[in-house]
C-alpha cells in the first residue's frame, strides 16, 4: 500500500510582503489551508517609496483599509535640478502615498482574517519537492509540507533560486527618510517630485507622507559610488540637508531575464522572488500584488500550476517588455522624456498610467508612438 506524506498545510507562502500576503489571502478566501513563513515581524521597516498606482489601489481596497499618508495631484518634474515644471490632476490622485510597514500590516491583517495563519520570526533555509508535495526547510530544523509552495521572500532568497529565476538588469536604489518641518508638510503636501538624473535610466523622487518625506535615487547597480553622490546632492538641492534622518537604506531591484521561469514543479514565486517589476520606473508593488493574488489563487485548487505560468505571460510579461523599450529610450533621451512630461499629452499618458488607466503595454500599441520610439531607439539615435 502507497503511503502518503502527511500535509502541514495546502499552501505554504514563503515571505509576508504584498506578493505573498496577497497570494495568501487570495489561496485562504478559495478554501485552502494557508501557512505563511515571515522571517521579521510585523511592522516592520522596507525600503520602498510607497507610492500606491491605482492599479495597486483596485487590487487593495477591496480587502483592505488602506492607510494613506497623502493622496498626489500634482507631479513637479526636474531634469538633473533643472527646468522644473509642474502637472496637475485636480480630479483623481495620480498616486497615493503609504508607508510599507502600515500597508504591509494591512495585508497581514486581512490574510489573518480570510483565514492564514502566519508564523513570524521564521526564517526558512531551503525547499525541496517531490511529485506530489513540497517542503519548506526552516532553520530550527523544523519543516512545513504542502500541496504547493509560493515564494515571495525576495529576488535573493531562497525560493528564487530553487526555481531557476535569472536577471538581466539590476539597479541601486538608496533612500532616506526625513523628518519634515510644518513648512516641509505645506510645500509638499499632494505633490511629488521626480528627478530625471544625469546618469543614464537614473532618477529621484521626492514622497511626502504626512510628517516625512522619502527622498531617493536608483541606478543601474555599479555605480555605488555615483548614486550615493546623486542622493547627497539631490537632498541638497532640495534644501533638506539640514532635516532629521530618521532611516537611510538601499535595496537593489532586479528584473527578471525574458523567459526566466516563475515556476518549478509544485513551487510558484511572485512579485520580487520572480523579478517582477517594470524596468524604468522600477514600480513592483502593482506586480507584487498581482502575481500574489494569481499564484494564490491557482495554489488552491493545485490541479493546473502551469496556468501560473500563463498568467504571467499574457498579464505582465508585454508590461515589462515595454518597460524595457521604454527605459531604453528614456536612457538615450532623457531631455526629451522631460520635455514630452511637459506638453499636455505627455502628462496625459502619464496620469493614465500611474491611476491605472492604460499600461506601457497598449500606450507602445499605438501605431504614432511605436514609431517614435522605434526611430529613437535606433543606433545613433
Amino acid at each position: 500500500m502507497e503511503v502518503r506524506q502527511s500535509l502541514d498545510c495546502d499552501v505554504a507562502v514563503v515571505g509576508a510582503g504584498p506578493a505573498g500576503l496577497s497570494a495568501a489571502h487570495a489561496a485562504a478566501t478559495a478554501g485552502a489551508r494557508v501557512i505563511v513563513l515571515e522571517r521579521a515581524e510585523h511592522p516592520r521597516y522596507k525600503t520602498c517609496g510607497g507610492g500606491l498606482l491605482g492599479t495597486s489601489m483596485r487590487l487593495s481596497v477591496p480587502t483592505v483599509e488602506v492607510p494613506a499618508r497623502d493622496r498626489i495631484h500634482a507631479v513637479t518634474f526636474t531634469h538633473d535640478g533643472r527646468r522644473p515644471f509642474t502637472r496637475l490632476s485636480p480630479d483623481e490622485p495620480v498616486v497615493t502615498m503609504v508607508r510599507r510597514s502600515d500597508f504591509d500590516q494591512a495585508w497581514c491583517r486581512a490574510a489573518v482574517q480570510a483565514g492564514a495563519a502566519v508564523r513570524e520570526n521564521t526564517l526558512v533555509r531551503a525547499v525541496n519537492q517531490d511529485d506530489r508535495t513540497a517542503t519548506v526547510v526552516l532553520a530550527c530544523g523544523s519543516s512545513v509540507t504542502a500541496s504547493v509552495v509560493i515564494g515571495a521572500d525576495g529576488s535573493a532568497g531562497v525560493t528564487a533560486r530553487h526555481v531557476g529565476v535569472t536577471f538581466d538588469q539590476q539597479d541601486l536604489g538608496l533612500e532616506v527618510e526625513l523628518a519634515a518641518t510644518s513648512a516641509d508638510q505645506a510645500r509638499w503636501r499632494g505633490r511629488l517630485l521626480v528627478d530625471w538624473g544625469r546618469v543614464p535610466g537614473s532618477y529621484g523622487w521626492l514622497f511626502p507622507k504626512e510628517d516625512q518625506l522619502t527622498v531617493g535615487v536608483i541606478m543601474e547597480r555599479g555605480r555605488a559610488a555615483e548614486t550615493k553622490r546623486y542622493l547627497r546632492d539631490f537632498v541638497a538641492r532640495l534644501g533638506l540637508s539640514g532635516r532629521r534622518v530618521l532611516r537611510d537604506s538601499g535595496h537593489l531591484t532586479r528584473c527578471r531575464s525574458l523567459g526566466a521561469p516563475v515556476r518549478r514543479g509544485r513551487v510558484l514565486v511572485a512579485g520580487d522572488a520572480a523579478g517582477l517589476l517594470e524596468p524604468w520606473t522600477r514600480e513592483g508593488i502593482s506586480y507584487a500584488l498581482r502575481s500574489g493574488k494569481w499564484a494564490g489563487t491557482v495554489a488552491a485548487r493545485h490541479d493546473d500550476l502551469a496556468e501560473y505560468d500563463r498568467l504571467i505571460a499574457t498579464g505582465l510579461s508585454p508590461e515589462m517588455a515595454a518597460g524595457r523599450r521604454l527605459l531604453g529610450l528614456f536612457g538615450r533621451h532623457p531631455g526629451l522624456v522631460h520635455a514630452l512630461m511637459a506638453s499636455p499629452p505627455g502628462w496625459r499618458v502619464f496620469a493614465a498610467f500611474c491611476r491605472g488607466e492604460v499600461s506601457l503595454a497598449r500606450v507602445l500599441r499605438h501605431r504614432a508612438v511605436r514609431a517614435a520610439v522605434t526611430l529613437l531607439s535606433a543606433p545613433g539615435r
